[in-house]
């Protein structure tokens, strides 16, 4: 009786899981379809992906693995413009933090009432213009970022935003023929640059909750992560091996980033 008990249980959990997996979609403020995945059972965890990137990129890492394992609910949306995603093509969708909303809408949506949430890269970007809106965020991890996006006039985010527009240079043109390579929508990755969230350090400052700064040891992409780290009240900063295409994808930054959530 208690195994055939059992097997019923293993079974409902496997396909609980399975079922989760499948992509969702769902429509945003302005109408705009967001398709997420959501898996696993227990406390949410938002994961927020990279530029030149979807919700996929988080599927093979050990953190995706090792918070399902750990006992959490992971949401991973495809920001607007990437991925299943709707595509928009006009400068409106992309204004006004439409990102933020997007997100914010989809915790609604999903009936999430605190999560914890991660972003690398521009992901932390987005996650931290959502860390001084959204107060149902506990605690809060960027990774792969450094100061720099702090900046309005940030000449990186500047320089890309030209080169999806069609002004390429030595230091873009390997992000483009990328971006070519894998069909990807150029116009969708210009205005995400051109209006990507500029949180500054006097909002970041604002913030209340413990936030996690990590980094690889080698990324020098996008400023001083120290410099960030100093502007949360309760931050704090890991390093681990890695440069910045890598680092997220490996067990040192999912131990590290799992023992801050816990």
């Amino acid at each position: 009786m208690f195994k055939k008990q059992f097997l019923c249980y293993f079974l409902m959990m496997i396909f609980l899981q399975k079922a989760a997996a499948q992509i969702n979609i769902f429509k945003s403020f302005d109408g705009v379809q967001i398709a997420y995945t959501d898996e696993g059972i227990g406390a949410p965890v938002l994961l927020l992906h990279g530029f030149l990137n979807s919700r996929k990129s988080w599927d093979k890492t050990a953190l995706k693995k090792d918070l399902i394992d750990a006992g959490y609910r992971v949401v991973i949306p495809d920001l607007r413009g990437n991925g299943d995603s709707d595509h928009p093509k006009n400068e409106e969708a992309y204004k006004n933090g439409a990102e933020v909303k997007d997100i914010m809408s989809l915790i609604t949506h999903l009936n999430i009432e605190n999560y914890k949430a991660i972003g690398y890269s521009r992901g932390s970007i987005v996650l931290a213009k959502l860390l001084t809106q959204d107060n149902r965020i506990d605690k809060a991890v960027l990774g792969g970022m450094g100061i720099d996006f702090t900046n309005p006039n940030w000449d990186r985010k500047i320089m890309f935003a030209k080169a999806f527009n069609g002004e390429v240079n030595e230091m873009t043109k390997e992000a483009v023929n990328y971006a070519k390579s894998i069909n990807a929508d150029l116009r969708s990755l210009y205005l995400q640059q051109k209006y990507q969230p500029v949180t500054t350090v006097k909002e970041l400052k604002s913030v209340e909750i413990e936030v996690l700064v990590i980094c690889g040891t080698e990324d020098f992409d996008n400023g001083n992560a120290k410099e960030l780290k100093d502007s949360f009240i309760h931050g704090k900063l890991v390093k681990v091996p890695g440069g910045h295409n890598g680092t997220y994808k490996t067990t040192a930054f999912s131990n590290s980033v799992v023992q801050f959530l816990e």
